[in-house]
């Protein structure tokens, strides 16, 4: 008995510390809950990936690329938290569309954020076709692009860039001149691209505009490219800035911009919290009661699954939603259900006879079957919408999931510990009132 109560101490103690690190972490801002943008506010931005220049087989890799190198700028930019990912879009006039999604939150400047996502430069290494003459000056950009082949090397393949002063093939000795350093992969491919091509001119688009046809006049092994366009040292310097920033692998276009004032998401914080603190309460009054002192053991282990699964929330951390709130106190109901079947069992099983503690063994037993099935069809169904769901599907099942496991287990080890280190007996009158539930004595 006396390790039995030990134990219930120690899972006591467990809860308080876990409650403590929740409401400090906050506090003190060292670990805070991560938010999304409906609730911390923010803007986001939906782009469409031109693909047109890409082959089927690599647009899962282009995508991804995509996704990298955007995540990459927001981060420099600052923005905390940033969300990049990646969707296919409906079919619009029989095509279906490969999507950007990019949410910034704590950015409610639209045009701020459509800026630090549009510097991003595409970045385009194409040759000139063998039966095609270099363009003229003034021709129509649709016309330049048709006169070279599709891009062999792209911003992607760009690991970084540099500004050096020199002779750019203009004569100039001052020319501000922009030095190319590419990854593995752009390594090679410019190796084979120069060394198949000598005497071939191939153009340097930079967001679609021709802005440099050197001639290639040797293999270039060595990963290295220099890119000349009348550069001022300013122009040049941005230039270098945004490369290092990330090249885009593919153009993007702006589809739809949402923005969501941080006065509206601090709302659906506060509704959310009452929400669940009014759940909570309901909850444990009801457990109290109407089924007393299980019922108050029960009020005690849903505290402790609530703090143990925010201290979850922010350690993974989870990026909670609007939708993610409402999946955690749906599994707050099912933390509950689990004892509302324990708590039948164990009074079946003292309708039989058996002793308060034989009838919390067993009916922890007979109840359990009931719960483990239950809640892995739960938690089957949290992964089946996690991995075929929307971004706001996702947050729910992620959330609902991790609820579901934690309260499995607050319930079975921490409602069975508080009992059992009680010790309360039937045979007196007083101790059949407390175990007993509703109007029965």
């Amino acid at each position: 008995m006396w390790k039995t109560r030990l134990i219930a101490l120690g899972l006591l103690a467990l809860g308080a510390l876990i409650g403590w690190y929740v409401i400090d972490s906050e506090l003190t801002g060292s670990r805070p809950f991560r938010l999304g943008l409906d609730l911390s506010g923010g803007t986001q931005l939906v782009y469409k990936a031109d693909l047109s220049e890409v082959d089927s087989a690599q647009t899962s890799d282009a995508m991804a690329s995509l996704r990298d190198t955007i995540e990459r700028r927001v981060n420099l930019f600052g923005v905390a938290e940033p969300i990049v990912q990646t969707e296919k879009g409906g079919a619009l006039a029989g095509e279906s569309q490969e999507r950007l999604i990019v949410e910034l939150p704590g950015v409610t400047d639209t045009e701020a954020a459509i800026a630090m996502i549009g510097q991003t430069p595409s970045l385009e290494f194409r040759l000139l076709k063998v039966d095609a003459a270099s363009p003229p000056e003034g021709t129509p950009l649709e016309q330049i692009k048709d006169l070279f082949e599709p891009a062999a090397v792209t911003g992607k393949h760009v690991d970084k860039a540099q500004l050096q002063f020199g002779n750019g093939g203009g004569g100039l000795s001052n020319e501000a001149v922009v030095v190319l350093d590419f990854n593995a992969d752009g390594k090679q491919l410019f190796a084979d691209l120069t060394r198949d091509n000598i005497g071939r001119p191939f153009g340097i688009f930079l967001d679609g505009v021709l802005i440099s046809i050197p001639v290639i006049r040797e293999a270039i092994p060595d990963g290295t490219a220099v890119i000349s366009g009348n550069f001022t040292p300013d122009s040049a310097r941005e230039l270098v800035r945004n490369l290092n920033f990330g090249a885009l692998p593919v153009p993007i276009e702006l589809l739809t911009t949402e923005t969501v004032g941080g006065t509206l998401g601090g709302k659906a914080v506060e509704n959310g919290l009452l929400a669940g603190l009014g759940g909570v309460a309901a909850v444990i009054v009801f457990m109290i009661l109407w089924y007393r002192l299980p019922g108050f053991v029960a009020s005690l282990a849903l505290l402790v699954y609530v703090l143990l699964s925010l201290a979850v929330f922010k350690l993974i951390p989870v990026t909670l939603t609007a939708a993610g709130i409402a999946a955690f106190i749906l599994s707050i109901g099912m933390a509950v259900d689990a004892n509302v079947l324990i708590f039948e069992r164990m009074k079946e099983e003292m309708k039989k006879g058996k002793n308060s503690h034989d009838a919390i063994k067993d009916g922890f037993a007979r109840a359990w079957l009931s719960i483990r099935d239950s809640n892995i069809s739960s938690i089957i169904t949290a992964i089946i919408l996690f991995w075929f769901g929307t971004s706001l599907v996702k947050g729910f099942a992620l959330v609902f999931g991790l609820g579901v496991i934690i309260s499995m287990i607050t319930a079975i080890s921490v409602s069975r510990t508080l009992l059992l280190a009680l010790g309360v007996s039937t045979e007196s009158k007083i101790g059949r009132f407390f175990l007993s539930s509703g109007i029965n004595i």
